[in-house]
């Protein structure tokens, strides 16, 4: 059942529904959504019309707080700290501090990529969660939509990544030294999310700078929207970086309890599935010959029995 049909059986008219998913008051899974044709379980959607007015898929959305840690759904296009160019002001630390009153930094993901990051609330929770990324406790999962698919559908890339590979880029680095980062990714194919299409999940052993996207574009399986790394025709096959923070796994700072956030595919991710699910390519049977060639082809068959006629 699509989502929007589902709106229609709790009592909402069409109009009632757009409103209401379009002002964040429609959760799937825990999450505002404002996706009316995706495919839904009523088990999976919950009608909150006191929940706070906001935009799903423009505003930050917060999962989980308390005096600690603030765990959020990230936006795509939106910066994770502080920066100095067109739009800095508007990050995810500032606005966690807006909200919250306090806000210091732990991690950060890519501007265009979505999904779940966590920011500490006092410098002590800051501490612990930095202390637990250093050695590799906290959990991370990431959704990505790469074109092909791998030979294999479990593997890992271990290697070194360099900040310049030789282009300017970051990338994979020949000889290993001093300036170089040790980067593991753990990959998992999930299934063909449209043709030529895969749906992917990689396990962040190590955090590095593009890690993930890195990994999978120096091994042929670019990353949808990638504008950095993926050839242009890979790049042009998304509007944006189809990269979803999926799992973030971590221990309390203060508590020590083990704590663990799923986050579904972001809306656009599930748009951009069905839009691509819809682009068959098509099949032999479905050409047709073009008509200046069909033309010529029977405007020789008349001249080669013309011949044939006049030798008799």
């Amino acid at each position: 059942m699509r989502l929007r049909d589902h709106l229609k059986n709790i009592g909402l008219s069409a109009a009632e529904g757009r409103r209401a998913m379009s002002n964040g008051k429609i959760f799937v899974d825990g999450y505002p959504s404002a996706d009316g044709g995706q495919e839904v379980l009523p088990t999976q959607c919950e009608f909150r019309p006191e929940a706070p007015k906001i935009t799903p898929g423009l505003d930050l959305f917060i999962v989980y707080r308390d005096d600690d840690v603030v765990v959020i759904w990230k936006p795509p296009g939106m910066l994770s700290v502080p920066a100095r160019k067109a739009g800095g002001h508007k990050n995810v630390v500032g606005l966690v501090r807006k909200l919250t009153g306090a806000a210091f930094t732990v991690h950060r993901i890519d501007q265009p990529t979505s999904g779940l990051m966590m920011v500490a609330r006092n410098v002590a929770a800051q501490e612990n969660l930095k202390a637990q990324l250093e050695v590799h406790t906290v959990e991370r999962r990431y959704l990505a939509l790469i074109k092909g698919r791998s030979k294999t559908d479990i593997w890992t890339i271990d290697n070194h990544l360099a900040r310049d590979r030789g282009d300017g880029l970051r990338g994979q680095a020949r000889t290993p030294t001093s300036d170089t980062k040790h980067a593991i990714t753990h990959f998992r194919a999930l299934h063909r999310a449209a043709p030529g299409i895969t749906l992917v999940e990689a396990k962040l052993e190590t955090g590095r700078t593009h890690q993930v996207r890195i990994h999978l574009a120096e091994n042929r399986l670019a990353i949808l929207g990638d504008t950095l790394y993926a050839p242009n025709a890979v790049a042009r096959l998304s509007p944006r970086l189809a990269l979803h923070a999926a799992v973030l796994g971590f221990r309390h700072p203060r508590t020590k309890q083990p704590m663990r956030f799923e986050a579904p595919l972001a809306d656009d991710l599930n748009q951009l599935i069905r839009s691509l699910s819809s682009l068959q390519p098509a099949t032999s049977t479905q050409r047709r010959p073009h008509k200046n060639k069909g033309k010529q082809r029977h405007k020789r068959k008349g001249k080669g029995k013309g011949k044939s006629k006049s030798k008799r």
